[in-house]
């Protein structure tokens, strides 16, 4: 039994709540159960200096979790001068799992920064991240279209991503803390919308996993995601 009582292939409630930010060209509150993420896209006229000149843009992700979004208070990253190891890997997580549907030549000389901040942590929240930048993208880019700046949107696909692991020896959908903490095993799927894979992160915490672990944590990722895409797609309109 899981401690949420959840079955094993149930997603936590999830909710994909578009415009929730007055300014931001594209937003979304992405809240999957306890675990609440806001998502903006930003779009900006010119590219990182390294790009000019080659017809293309950009997007990028950041990411950071407000003080008290656990069960203590966190001391903000910028008091301390510097990003942690796991911040600057989740935010580069994101930019590159948007990336791969993003046409950046139609995008034009561009940047699209997807701000994910954690409001409240409860578990999955890179995958949270993910899965609601993606609506706050694909609103940004119909905005553009909108607005006639661009012609055809750069999106090109969709992007979900959800947690899995094994727990006490039964692999589970979409992990929380409770689960993520004591879990076995730990993985995070990042997955495009036809079903293929974009990045992939399967550790084993307490012990190796077996093929068979790992091909029913993959499968109970594309029932996950599955149910994410007609969230989303429901989300952008």
């Amino acid at each position: 039994m899981r401690p949420s009582g959840r079955a094993p292939d149930q997603l936590r409630d999830v909710t994909l709540e578009i415009g929730v930010s007055r300014y931001a060209e594209g937003s979304c509150l992405a809240r999957f159960g306890q675990t609440h993420v806001l998502c903006t896209a930003s779009v900006e006229q010119g590219v990182p200096g390294w790009l000019k000149g080659q017809g293309r843009g950009w997007v990028t992700g950041e990411y950071g979790m407000l003080p008290r979004a656990t069960h203590t208070r966190g001391r903000r990253e910028a008091a301390q001068g510097k990003q942690s190891g796991r911040t600057q890997e989740i935010q580069r997580l994101i930019g590159r799992s948007l990336r791969s549907v993003v046409d950046l030549k139609i995008l034009g000389d561009r940047t699209i920064t997807l701000d994910c901040d954690v409001i409240q942590a409860d578990g999955g929240t890179r995958t949270a991240a993910i899965t609601g930048a993606w609506v706050a993208l694909a609103r940004a880019c119909k905005y553009l279209v909108e607005e006639k700046v661009i012609k055809e949107t750069p999106v090109t696909g969709q992007v979900a991503a959800i947690s899995c692991g094994v727990f006490d020896g039964t692999p589970i959908l979409d992990i929380d803390y409770a689960e993520d903490s004591s879990a076995e095993v730990d993985a995070n799927f990042i997955l495009a919308g036809d079903g293929r894979m974009i990045e992939l992160q399967a550790t084993g915490e307490k012990r190796p996993f077996s093929d068979e672990e790992f091909a029913e944590l993959m499968r109970l990722a594309k029932l996950g995601c599955g149910q994410l895409f007609d969230k989303q797609r429901a989300a952008v309109g």
